[in-house]
């Protein structure tokens, strides 16, 4: 179901590390005006990487940039590479923060999504991981073909009953060039149905809210003191550098990515190149993005910024367009935000679609 770019050749995984902190040393005046107030180790399994790995990037961050006095320092990874001695060495690390890849608690959802952990592995790992960090979020996947409602109730329970204090989770979706997409094309597994997504996601959201998590973002929920800072940074707009292969960069105006090829990554690298294309955004990327960023988070889309930044007419276009959202009950303004509902979170992107800007009148 993931069309991110990967690999899973591990041959080149020294001289990727010594890529990796290059390109961080290159990239340090982009970021001489700015403060690092949080580093995140995704995009994959970032797990694999030896703890003396880890601690080696950690402090290239840290001798070539600004850091905050404590900073969120997040660790993506897969339950099966969490084994008791790793997590117990993760713990003694400048990491405070792991994202494990959960994705569902049941055997058959894990093998139709040909995850390499088994729903065992993922129950033995999470009590280590909750005993020695205090901050963790898993994933959670739901509108998986065959997941019944009833299902889906258990895995959000199992989940609360573990103690966890952020859950991200989102809706399946078959990404083309993928194994899911082939199975789903030759009849071999179901289109994901988007009825029972949106049963899944009104269930998540009234349990979780029950429980005392703030539904911050659509996919995003966490106790008071546990939110995202990293995720929330790029839905509030921060500039954030992307190190590494197929990795997205931005600075307030402009957007660049790195090449997806891991030869050609380390060959520039070696000769002190960077592997990158950029594009400036145009005055309606800025104002869409303004607006699909903010009606996906609980903070909503600010109408005194939409006028003060992109005027008046543009702030017309907005009202405008929202005005069926707000009569039919997916949006409501609150404090002069523009905010989806309950039922409109489940459309938010949709709904962002339609208030987007393609060309000023």
């Amino acid at each position: 179901y993931c069309d991110f770019h990967f690999s899973t050749n591990l041959k080149k995984k020294n001289e990727m590390v010594l890529a990796l902190a290059k390109e961080i040393e290159l990239r340090k005046n982009e970021f001489q005006n700015e403060t690092v107030e949080t580093i995140y180790f995704g995009g994959g399994t970032p797990s694999l990487l030896t703890i003396n790995e880890l601690r080696f990037l950690i402090d290239i961050v840290y001798s070539n940039y600004k850091v905050v006095e404590n900073p969120e320092i997040t660790l993506e990874a897969n339950p099966d590479d969490l084994s008791n001695t790793q997590i117990g060495e993760l713990a003694n690390t400048a990491i405070n923060r792991l994202s494990i890849g959960i994705q569902s608690f049941f055997e058959d959802d894990l093998q139709l999504m040909n995850r390499a952990h088994s729903a065992a592995e993922s129950l033995a790992c999470l009590p280590m991981a909750r005993a020695l960090f205090d901050n963790i979020t898993i994933d959670l996947i739901y509108g998986i073909p065959g997941l019944t409602l009833e299902k889906w109730q258990k895995n959000v329970q199992i989940a609360l009953s573990l103690d966890i204090p952020h859950i991200s989770s989102y809706a399946l979706t078959v990404e083309p060039k993928t194994a899911l997409h082939k199975m789903v094309s030759s009849g071999k597994v179901a289109q994901p149905s988007d009825q029972e997504a949106s049963e899944h996601f009104l269930y998540l959201t009234d349990t979780l809210q029950a429980a005392g998590y703030i539904h911050y973002e659509v996919s995003n929920f966490a106790r008071e003191g546990y939110f995202s800072k990293n995720n929330s940074a790029y839905w509030l707009g921060k500039t954030y550098l992307g190190i590494g292969p197929s990795a997205h960069s931005y600075n307030g105006h402009e957007r660049s990515w790195n090449i997806a090829n891991n030869s050609l990554y380390l060959n520039a690298m070696m000769q002190g190149n960077l592997p990158s294309e950029s594009e400036t955004l145009t005055f309606e990327d800025r104002y869409n993005e303004a607006v699909m960023t903010g009606l996906r988070t609980i903070w909503g889309v600010s109408l005194a910024r939409i006028e003060a930044e992109f005027g008046h007419q543009t702030l017309g276009h907005l009202q405008l367009h929202a005005q069926k959202y707000l009569d039919n009950g997916w949006l409501e303004i609150n404090n002069e935000h523009l905010i989806t509902t309950r039922v409109g979170k489940f459309m938010a992107d949709g709904i962002a679609s339609d208030l987007f800007l393609l060309h000023l009148t």
